[in-house]
């Protein structure tokens, strides 16, 4: 395993320690792809691969996330999603790999076939799930209930905070390496897409210290209430200056030269939500690229580059597919009457 941050900034990964999860550098490869009339060579960054366990783009997140709850010596972890997310059940099969318990707080989201599975993984694997949703008065009982007194270390929505950001900053430099060694081109665009915005945020930085302009484009897939430019600069700002003060080698001013472009035209009726670009788009993705994407993140952010390809001004734009899908299959899901008991009765109509 190769940690790119730990290589170049050693104080900081010094100051900053993670519990190794992640199977790291992933790879990268080009592949051929025609969309109409055009033929063209995109590369691919495989963070679908980031474990053989369970993959996928919050695993660089809970690196770090984790080893702070460890530090706390948290008996238990607490994150937020809704109950199709990937963010939640990958920090409850990490957690009960550690040794920890998992409360997942989750809210209501378009009934999808993705959502029924990670219920049922989450509650095969002991998390307890919690609706999180409602007014603040509701919200604050949930937590008051659940969280409470239970020696409990809370991971933020999507892993998204500046810690969580930094697992994001490895990753940027990871790539940088990848592009150094010749192993891809130098691509002008990376498509990701973007829910909390730590990752995209965490690779603009990565980026931006090893003197990549590659600008990433953070497709947005949650409402502009979660992810908006306020939000995100807020983030970036944050997350830039905790890293220089745990290590002054790390320049102050390295916000201002990160490149990240919002792109709020593929977000369509809501989360989770699909339309005809984006299942067109996980179509091609699968019968040219052989990469399995879904509806709610990977899939929009494929449409988005799918599209620009069409673009005359980008005949010859030289871009990057992040794959932040976990790839890996999961066992098939049987939740019989003893874990139903232990699911919020509104969200049983999930699982039939």
């Amino acid at each position: 395993m190769t940690d790119y941050l730990a290589k170049t900034y050693p104080t900081l990964a010094q100051r900053l320690p993670k519990t190794a999860l992640a199977d790291l550098p992933t790879p990268v490869s080009e592949c051929d792809i025609e969309v109409g009339s055009h033929q063209r060579t995109i590369a691919i960054k495989h963070d679908n691969q980031t474990s053989s366990y369970y993959g996928g783009n919050k695993l660089r997140k809970l690196e770090y996330l984790l080893q702070r709850a460890i530090d706390k010596r948290a008996d238990r972890v607490a994150t937020f999603g809704t109950v199709g997310s990937n963010h939640a059940l990958a920090t409850a099969l990490y957690a009960r790999q550690l040794e920890m318990g998992c409360t997942c707080m989750l809210s209501h989201q378009v009934k999808t076939a993705g959502a029924a599975k990670v219920l049922g993984l989450l509650l095969q694997n002991d998390a307890e799930i919690v609706r999180y949703s409602g007014n603040r008065h509701a919200r604050v009982e949930a937590m008051r209930q659940h969280v409470q007194g239970r020696n409990t270390w809370v991971i933020p929505l999507g892993g998204s905070s500046w810690l969580g950001a930094v697992g994001y900053v490895n990753a940027g430099l990871e790539l940088a390496a990848q592009i150094s060694a010749g192993e891809v081109r130098l691509p002008e665009r990376i498509y990701m897409a973007t829910g909390t915005m730590g990752s995209a945020v965490g690779l603009a930085l990565g980026l931006a210290l090893a003197g990549v302009k590659a600008v990433v484009q953070a497709v947005r897939v949650s409402p502009d209430e979660i992810m908006n430019r306020s939000r995100l600069d807020h983030l970036l700002n944050k997350t830039a200056a905790m890293m220089h003060r745990l290590d002054p080698s790390i320049p102050a001013g390295v916000a201002v030269r990160t490149h990240i472009e919002l792109r709020h035209e593929f977000f369509g009726d809501g989360y989770a939500k699909t339309n005809a670009a984006t299942d067109a788009a996980i179509e091609i993705a699968g019968d040219q690229l052989g990469l399995l994407l879904e509806p709610t993140y990977t899939g929009k952010a494929m449409a988005a580059l799918l599209h620009d390809i069409e673009q005359p001004e980008h005949a010859s734009m030289p871009m990057l597919f992040w794959n932040t899908y976990n790839s890996n299959p999961m066992p098939v899901i049987d939740t019989d009457a003893t874990h139903r008991q232990r699911m919020p009765e509104e969200f049983l109509r999930y699982l039939d």
